[in-house]
């Protein structure tokens, strides 16, 4: 009896058929949310450094609304960043979507992201379903 269920959204098909990972797994009432990037439907990253955390933000919304979550139900938030330098415009756009409850958090400085250039954020959540 397999004991988690792959979460793969409309339109994020190619990271699990193409780079082998899915955007997200559920175990029991728990969903483990891969790092999302700055990628669009069409897999092509969008241009700028607060485009790319909104559409990172975004692409983690639509993985939780595929297991039947929301941005509310995120426990444990881990974002990775290319500049740090950035990092207050990072919460005021984290700010728009995780507005009450605050989830864990924990923000990591690194060379590069996504296996492609010009990569800014990623986004990791934990999300965690009521009874």
């Amino acid at each position: 009896m397999r004991d988690h269920e792959t979460i793969i959204p409309n339109g994020m098909e190619p990271v699990y058929e193409k780079i082998h990972y899915a955007p997200a797994v559920r175990v029991g009432r728990t969903i483990y949310v891969s790092g999302q990037i700055g990628r669009d439907e069409n897999m092509r990253m969008v241009e700028g450094s607060e485009a790319q955390i909104v559409q990172a933000f975004e692409n983690v919304r639509k993985v939780l609304d595929a297991a039947g979550a929301t941005m509310a139900d995120i426990v444990d938030l881990t974002t990775f960043h290319t500049d740090m330098r950035e990092l207050a415009l990072f919460i005021q756009v984290k700010d728009r979507y995780i507005i009450k409850d605050f989830p864990a958090w924990t923000a990591i400085g690194v060379a590069s992201l996504g296996g492609a250039p010009g990569v800014v954020i990623e986004i990791k959540a934990v999300a965690a379903l009521g009874e």
